[in-house]
């Protein structure tokens, strides 16, 4: 499901292992005027951080785009067994960051975990 007018959805993806296997945000949390929005500029901080982060370690495929505004995505396209453990905690520390987001603005932002993560 898409966004509502003012929201901002984040779908992030996480493997049997709690691996970080995508990330996406579409939308824009709230009517203030694109680029002056703290909720939207936090989670693009993060979505970037992670992305660029994944970038810089061998063993690592990623694919991502930024189309236009309002809308991003990556994905892992395949990782090196020795890579696992940094996909995690690039993983745990994303989905920290944007739940205290969401927390901190619930009207405005939603993030919803896809996970195949066995407990």
């Amino acid at each position: 499901m898409g966004p509502e007018p003012g929201e901002l959805v984040v779908r992030i993806s996480v493997g049997a292992q709690g691996l970080l296997l995508s990330a996406s945000a579409e939308g824009h949390a709230g009517l203030a005027p694109s680029g002056s929005n703290i909720a939207c500029a936090a989670v693009t901080v993060l979505l970037r951080t992670a992305y660029e982060t994944l970038a810089q370690y061998d063993g690592v495929d990623l694919a991502g785009e930024a189309p236009a505004p309002g809308y991003m995505t990556f994905r892992v396209r395949r990782y090196a067994p020795e890579a696992a453990e940094r996909l995690r905690g690039v993983g745990d520390f994303l989905l920290t960051g944007l739940s205290s987001i969401e927390r901190e603005f619930p009207a405005k932002v939603r993030v919803i975990l896809d996970s195949e993560r066995r407990q």
